[in-house]
């Protein structure tokens, strides 16, 4: 096994050999070493990398990579450094504490990473120049009042002139303040909004 960089992510991945000889990647979990044995499936041992449903996951243990939907795999928390935990369980749903603060429900036969994701320093790295913004896809940041009236509802106006209006998006779409989303059905799911702390 062997924990690698990977360009697409900002967590770090590590390289697994399956007992049949088979090799795939997997997120590395936080204190995960070369060497170590990771188990996917019904088993005692809570340790980082292991995979397994969250009904056998016990309260307030630190998991990762958790499936919103039976079968289809990791969805949410698998940034460096995130981890959520499992606050409350009943027989059809476990309630998980997201990152965000957002308190979600989701199918006690989901599988989840027990750990936190490795990469933690992530979220203190300088990006240092305007260059290497370029250079990861970062556009710069021009203000809608800077702009000419063609290009921006805050546009245009003598000197430096304020929005003179609701603030709006470049499309004209409300911008502070109003909800512009619509629910989804899942939205039910969600216990305590990442808004309400």
């Amino acid at each position: 096994m062997s924990i690698e960089y990977d360009p697409n992510r900002t967590a770090n991945i590590a390289l697994v050999e399956y007992k049949d000889g088979e090799k795939r990647y997997i997120l590395h979990p936080d204190g995960l070493k070369e060497g170590d044995a990771i188990l996917a499936g019904k088993t005692d041992k809570i340790k980082p990398g292991n995979a397994m449903m969250l009904k056998d996951i016990p309260l307030g243990t630190e998991i990762h990579n958790i499936e919103l939907y039976p079968g289809k795999g990791g969805q949410i928390v698998r940034g460096a450094g995130s981890s959520a935990v499992i606050v409350a369980k009943d027989a059809t749903y476990a309630d998980i504490k997201l990152p965000s603060k957002e308190v979600r429900k989701v199918s006690v036969v989901c599988y989840a990473t027990v750990g936190r994701l490795s990469n933690i320093g992530h979220k203190l790295e300088k990006i240092g120049k305007a260059g290497r913004s370029r250079l990861m896809g970062i556009r710069p940041t021009v203000r809608g009042v800077a702009m000419h009236p063609g290009a921006h509802p805050h546009g245009g106006g003598e000197g430096r002139s304020s929005q003179g209006m609701h603030p709006k998006t470049k499309w004209g779409k409300p911008a502070r303040g109003v909800r512009t989303r619509k629910n989804k059905w899942s939205s039910a799911l969600i216990v305590k909004s990442r808004r309400v702390h």
